[in-house]
Order: C-alpha cells, then structure tokens, then sequence
C-alpha cells in the first residue's frame, strides 16, 4: 500500500472518529447545561427580582447592590448560605461606611482609595472578622468611592445588599430535588468502586498479575476522594432540608445516608490495606490460599449488591445474610503461616464488620455476627481496627 493511500484511509477513520468526540463532548455540554439550569434561572429571578423591590420598595435609583448581592449569595453552596449571606452583608456595611465617610470628608482620589481600602479592611479585621468579610470591606468602600462617591450612598447601598441577601434566602428555600437524590446515587457509586477494586484484588491474585495489582493498590488509594464528595453532597443534602420547608420531610432518608459515611470510611480503609497488602504478596510471589481469594471475590459480589439496593432507594438490609455467612466463613478457613495471608483476611472480616453496619446494624450487632476465627491473634487484629 503506498503512503497516499494508507493517509487516504487514515483521513476516512478520522473523520467518523472527530464526529463521535464532537457529539460526546455536545452531549456532556448539554447534560452539564440540564443540570445547572435549575440554578441559572433562580439566579435570574432573584436578581431581576431584588432590582425591582430595590427601586419601588426603597425607592433607589441605581440599587446595584442589590442584585449582585442576591446573585453572590445564590452562588455559594447550600451548606454555607445563611452564614455566607451575613458575612457579606456585614462586609458591605463595613465598606460603604467607610466610603461614604471618606467622599464626604476627602472626596475621591487615588490617595483616598488606599486609604479608605486600609481603613475598611483593617475594621473588619479588629472586629474579627474572617476573610470573606474583610475582603468584602474593601471591595465596598472601593465601589462607593469610585462608582456612588456622593454623600448618603453608604445606607442605601447596605439596605441594598440586605434586600439582595434576603431574596437570595427566600429562593434557596424552593430548592431542587437534586441535593437530595444525589448523596444516595453517591453513596451506591462509592460501594460500588469498593466492589470493582476487590474483584480485580482477586484477579491480580488469582493470576498473579504484579501490574494489574499495583493499579488496583492506585485505585484503591483514589478512592477517597469519591468518599468526600459524598460528604460535601450529603452536608449539602441536609442543609437543603433544613433550609427548604418544601423539603423538610425528607431530612430522615438525607441523614440515613449520612449516617452510612462512617461505616464506608472504614471500609476504605480496610480495603486499601487489603489491597496493599496483597499488592504485596503477588510481588514477593507470596501464596495467598484459594480459599482468601474466594473470600475476596464473595465479598466483591455481596458489596455490588449493596450498592444495587441503594441505588433502589432501599436500605441494603436484604445483604445482610449473605454477609453474616461471608463472616461465618471467613472463621472457619484454616490459617495461614505467611503474614500477607492472614492479613488480608483479618481485613476481608473488618470489612464484612464495616458493610454490616450499612445495612442498618450497630457495630456491636456486626461484630457478634462475625465469629471468632480459630486464629485468636487475628481476631485482636480485627478488633483493633474498629
């Protein structure tokens, strides 16, 4: 094949090629767009909504706190509302109190600015505040002395970020049902990675892949940052609840699946040494017996199905036998003289202990349903981890 016809066929297979990227990309743009618009729309409303009252409630003129006020505070997360909404307002009350001070003393000018900007911030800071609204103080009185240097701007710019903070607070209240459904979808993604990480830690096992081993001890070690976005989503869940009275009723189904973090953290844990530890016997060459690797792989299909029920929307109580036998087997395989071995299925059990716990059980409760192995060192091993 000569080289004109070989580029002939590469240009053909690249353009079906550019037009799948061009239409994934389009698709994810669209999706991401779907899933903000919510957001960008409750930003428009209190925004035209906060300049409206602003000029016929308050009779304002140019009410331009008002609006960007209402929009600043809508842009911070669900969590961090009320607290950000005051500091804001407490920033702007602090800067245009001292800009209007300084136009109505010493007029506006380079000099004034620098020193208006130290003046306002260093306020903040004596006041103790934090950053946010000493940044605030400053960005204020730069505002008033630039853009509204007149006398009696300061008290109708702060009623204006008032006005602007309150709106922002009445339309948080009507709130997405996304915040709420997101933490539990969350949560069966996390269990669900705990899953495919302990199916291929039996793979690497069984086959004694060094490779896929110490990529499996990498996804392993990512795996937490998908646990703290379930904490960021879950804290956001119950603010939304706690904030919307449109929502309230479902604060008890937010806080049951905040109340699965501890447990899933342990769980990474354990299985990251798990992991590790078998990383560590496939490149040592160390035998780790069948019956581990069995171990392994039942409890990768019994957390699959965790992650199926959450994602069900149900409490994942119908796991709860198969990992209670998952326990009952794990005391009764025989022990193993090498340390890699017997480490492993110490953390095979305090994960059953851990997924136990996601099914609704006190750690106690979980604890009683894995029974004491016929290796008594490896139980203190256990219980040590917990």
């Amino acid at each position: 094949m000569s080289s004109l016809e070989l580029w002939r066929e590469r240009g053909a297979a690249l353009g079906p090629r550019a037009a799948k990227r061009s239409r994934e990309s389009l698709q994810r743009r669209t999706e991401r767009l779907r899933s903000r618009f919510f957001f960008i729309v409750q930003c428009a409303l209190a925004a035209a909504f906060a300049w409206w009252a602003a000029r016929v409630v308050l009779h304002h003129q140019t009410p331009f706190f008002a609006p960007v006020t209402a929009m600043i505070c809508l842009g911070l997360t669900f969590g961090q509302r009320l607290r950000r909404v005051v500091e804001v307002t407490a920033g702007v009350a602090i800067g245009v109190f001292f800009g209007d001070v300084f136009v109505h003393f010493f007029g506006s000018g380079v000099w004034q600015i620098a020193v208006v900007v130290i003046i306002a911030m260093s306020a903040a800071v004596l006041l103790g505040a934090g950053l946010l609204i000493v940044t605030q103080a400053g960005v204020q009185s730069v505002v008033v002395m630039t853009l509204l240097a007149q006398p009696g701007a300061a008290f109708s710019c702060w009623l204006d970020a008032v006005l602007g903070g309150a709106i922002a607070l009445l339309a948080a209240t009507i709130a997405p049902a996304a915040p709420l459904r997101r933490p539990r979808q969350q949560a069966a993604k996390v269990v669900t990675e705990i899953a495919l990480i302990l199916g291929e830690t039996a793979q690497a096992l069984r086959d004694g892949n060094s490779e896929l081993a110490g990529a499996t001890l990498e996804r392993a070690r990512r795996s937490e940052s998908a646990l703290d976005e379930l904490r960021s989503l879950s804290a956001e869940g119950i603010a939304v609840v706690r904030l919307s009275p449109f929502r309230r009723r479902h604060l008890p189904a937010v806080q049951a699946i905040a109340d699965l973090l501890e447990p899933l953290d342990r769980a990474i844990r354990n299985v990251r040494v798990l992991v590790r530890r078998a990383a560590v016997a496939v490149w040592r060459t160390e035998e780790v017996p069948p019956a581990y690797v069995d171990l392994i792989e039942a409890l990768a299909t019994v957390t699959q199905r965790i992650s199926d029920e959450l994602e069900e929307r149900r409490l994942p109580e119908g796991a709860r036998a198969d990992l209670s036998r998952l326990g009952r087997a794990s005391a009764q395989v025989a022990p193993h003289p090498t340390l890699s071995a017997e480490v492993i299925r110490a953390q095979v059990r305090s994960t059953v202990v851990d997924l136990l716990m996601l099914t609704g059980l006190t750690y106690t409760e979980a604890r009683a349903r894995v029974p004491v192995s016929v290796d008594a060192l490896e139980d203190d091993f256990v219980e040590s981890e917990h």
